[in-house]
């Protein structure tokens, strides 16, 4: 059982396996030279202290190399992206086949639905949730608009009961149940960027395929932070962004599945571009687009190789601890933030995020009745970073890599003080 006091806390962080992993990240400061309580990698993680030797090493070759660093660079640039697919392909359940890392998360999603979104007269519509990441909104309703459809006719919201914050998946199955015949993609996200609900997402799958839906999954709130197995999920594609729970730096490269039974169909239709053509004749020029079977056939140009180095920095600790460390002390870093929320005695606070730790990712979406953004102001002014989302929700990511309990501690000390 938990115990609301510092010493409890320090005892918990010194029982931690990973607790070093904190001395490997920059810890942002106050004024005095005090630790930031950094609870926002659900928007941006924090710099690994490697990443900048990882950078500085491709700086280095670019200099010395010039154009020759495609081939002779200590981590040759041509085959670059390759370094990070084994890792990444580990962190989402997927095998290396299924795993590219490429563009923008937004980006990737167009590019996806280029191929797993084809419409018909009659079976044209897509079911995302209510409270969707506004990117994910836009982008589809603009897939629906660029067929000839109406947006707000072809876009099917999956919303919580009324009086409810969360989505029940029985009622995702009643609206794939009677409007199927209709819905050509179902586009969820995997967790939900406002709730912090971690959904079933090989139930999602089997829901869609039953009525011959495509079915992708928005892992930006995912990756690094659940284990999602997309393998054995079965859904047809999916994408995330690496700069919040993944910690590869602001506006980094993004991560793109499409799974293996999809590998090598290569009628489906895709926009092209001489980084998803055959990499044994890509040289050759002039010749027929060839695709590249698996997911590496959904590129379109070369790599950004700084942004990639940044990435395989913040990866390779990944590898040395792997995800089910991490999901572990995740589980038990938000059990004990949810256990000291409950212990403020006030009945202004809710927390909106599922209470089973299965059942979210490492996330706390705390709701504050009559409260506006002066608390979150006041949060900061007091070294506390989170998330303030309209009209009343604090958002709080306790990141197993580098946050601790005497963090989750302190943080709702100064938060009692404010209330």
């Amino acid at each position: 059982m938990y115990k609301p006091t510092l010493d409890y806390a320090q005892q918990l962080d010194k029982e931690d396996n990973l607790s070093h992993l904190r001395a490997q990240f920059y810890i942002p400061k106050d004024t005095k030279g005090n630790d930031w309580l950094y609870f926002t990698g659900n928007s941006l993680g924090l710099q690994p202290k490697q990443t900048q030797q990882y950078i500085q090493q491709e700086l280095d070759d670019w200099a010395k190399y010039g154009v020759e660093g495609h081939f002779e660079a200590r981590n040759p640039w041509m085959p670059y992206h390759e370094f990070l697919t084994n890792s990444m392909a580990k962190i989402v359940g997927a095998k290396p086949l299924e795993v590219v890392v490429m563009n923008t998360l937004t980006t990737n999603l167009h590019l996806l639905m280029v191929s797993f979104y084809q419409p018909t007269k009659t079976k044209y519509k897509i079911v995302i949730e209510s409270d969707a990441f506004p990117s994910d909104r836009y982008a589809v309703q603009s897939q629906l608009e660029f067929h000839g459809f109406d947006a707000e006719e072809g876009l099917i919201a999956w919303k919580p009961r009324e009086g409810e914050e969360l989505l029940r998946i029985e009622d995702l199955e009643k609206i794939v149940d009677e409007q199927g015949d209709e819905i050509a993609l179902l586009l969820i996200g995997g967790v939900n960027y406002y709730t912090g609900q971690y959904l079933d997402i090989k139930r999602i799958a089997e829901i869609g395929h039953a009525k011959n839906c495509m079915v992708g999954i928005d892992l930006a709130h995912g990756a690094g932070n659940i284990s999602p197995e997309l393998h054995d999920s079965g859904v047809d594609f999916a994408a995330w962004c690496t700069y919040k729970y993944l910690n590869s730096g602001p506006g980094s490269l993004a991560g793109l599945f499409v799974h293996e039974k999809h590998a090598h169909n290569k009628e489906l239709p895709r926009f092209a571009g001489w980084w998803n053509h055959n990499k044994e004749t890509r040289f050759n020029m002039r010749q027929p687009f060839d695709v590249m079977p698996g997911a590496e056939g959904w590129q379109l140009s070369n790599p950004p190789i700084l942004s990639m180095a940044a990435i395989r920095a913040s990866l390779d600790m990944f590898e040395e601890v792997g995800m089910p460390a991490l999901r572990a002390k995740s589980e038990k870093l938000t059990g004990y933030f949810e256990y000291l929320i409950n212990q403020i005695d006030t009945d202004r606070i809710k927390i909106i995020t599922p209470s089973n730790p299965k059942e979210r990712g490492c996330q706390l979406s705390i709701q504050v009745q009559n409260a506006d953004k002066s608390l979150h102001q006041k949060l900061t002014e007091n070294n506390i970073i989170t998330d303030w989302r309209e009209p009343d929700v604090i958002r709080c990511a306790p990141v197993p890599m580098y946050n601790s309990f005497e963090d989750v501690y302190r943080m709702v000390e100064i938060l009692k003080t404010l209330l």
